[in-house]
């Protein structure tokens, strides 16, 4: 995989809408923090569009992004929110300015079609908050942001949970929201975990409906060649009156039971306040163990 560039003091970050709109005069806090590092902040033309639940047309969005991206004097593109609409708009896109020219692509939920796509050709992209969580953001959420920008360090000790597996693995670290990558299958940007430590999140699902995304990843040979598990947050779970009978742990736990792969669960990334950041693409030690567990990038 290829990594983009560190930031530096100076660098140029534009916050641009690929999904959901954003007509909210919300961004002030997601820019003091960018300045704050040391960043200057271009403001896309998508954000402020209202096209309804979309900021603009497809066009109008992939076309905002393509600019960012072949722009060689913004170095990381910043999606302001997620929602629904990459998808829409990626097969757009004409990556091979980008190719030339890897930046760093920033957020997290519907921005996962990014995550995937690019992983798929080969560059490394950023798994974490996003201009509009800024606000209600941790100073250690932001913290590992800014690392990951900058090329700083980067690991995390977690907790042991009861559905842990211990081992001890290394290997390429992707994935993203669950629903997401479900709807990503059979297309170009699906997501290959032949080899890789995968990771995922969701939220505001019905379990079935878990259960169903969770054994068609199982179905398409996913679970076969993966070297690891990391379950993040999942979130707002809903029932049927007759219940599913499992939590979302316990049915990811039951699903790849079968394999001896290390998984770990609760890591603190997802749809939550603690939105740990996460670099996609990059090479990842992952340690579960009785006491706890360590995931450090290289």
């Amino acid at each position: 995989m290829i990594t983009p560039p560190n930031l530096k003091k100076g660098d140029t970050i534009a916050i641009v809408a690929t999904a959901r709109k954003n007509i909210d005069d919300n961004l002030k806090p997601a820019i003091d923090l960018a300045k704050k590092w040391g960043l200057e902040v271009v403001i896309g033309k998508s954000i402020g569009l209202d096209n309804n639940q979309l900021a603009g047309t497809d066009e109008q969005r992939a076309s905002d992004f393509q600019e960012m991206i072949d722009n060689p004097n913004i170095h990381a593109v910043w999606c302001v929110r997620g929602g629904y609409g990459t998808a829409r708009m990626i097969d757009l896109v004409d990556f091979s300015k980008f190719k030339n020219n890897p930046k760093w692509i920033v957020g997290f939920s519907d921005v996962t079609v990014l995550h995937s796509h690019l992983n798929n050709l080969g560059f490394a992209t950023i798994h974490g908050i996003m201009p509009v969580n800024v606000e209600k953001a941790s100073p250690e959420v932001e913290e590992t942001l800014r690392k990951a920008l900058f090329g700083e360090p980067l690991s995390y000790i977690v907790p042991c949970e009861n559905e842990n597996k211990s081992g001890n693995v290394e290997g390429i670290l992707i994935g993203g929201n669950l629903s997401i990558l479900y709807s990503l299958m059979g297309s170009k940007s699906q997501i290959d975990c032949k080899g890789k430590i995968l990771f995922l999140e969701d939220l505001d699902e019905y379990l079935y409906h878990i259960d169903r995304m969770i054994l068609s990843l199982k179905r398409c040979g996913c679970f076969d060649d993966l070297k690891g598990l990391v379950v993040g947050s999942f979130i707002k779970m809903h029932d049927n009156d007759i219940p599913w009978g499992k939590t979302a742990y316990q049915i990811i736990a039951d699903i790849t039971k079968k394999y001896d792969f290390p998984v770990v669960y609760n890591f603190p990334s997802g749809h939550i306040h603690d939105n740990r950041t996460l670099i996609f693409g990059k090479k990842v030690s992952l340690d579960v163990n009785d006491n706890y567990s360590i995931l450090k990038f290289d």
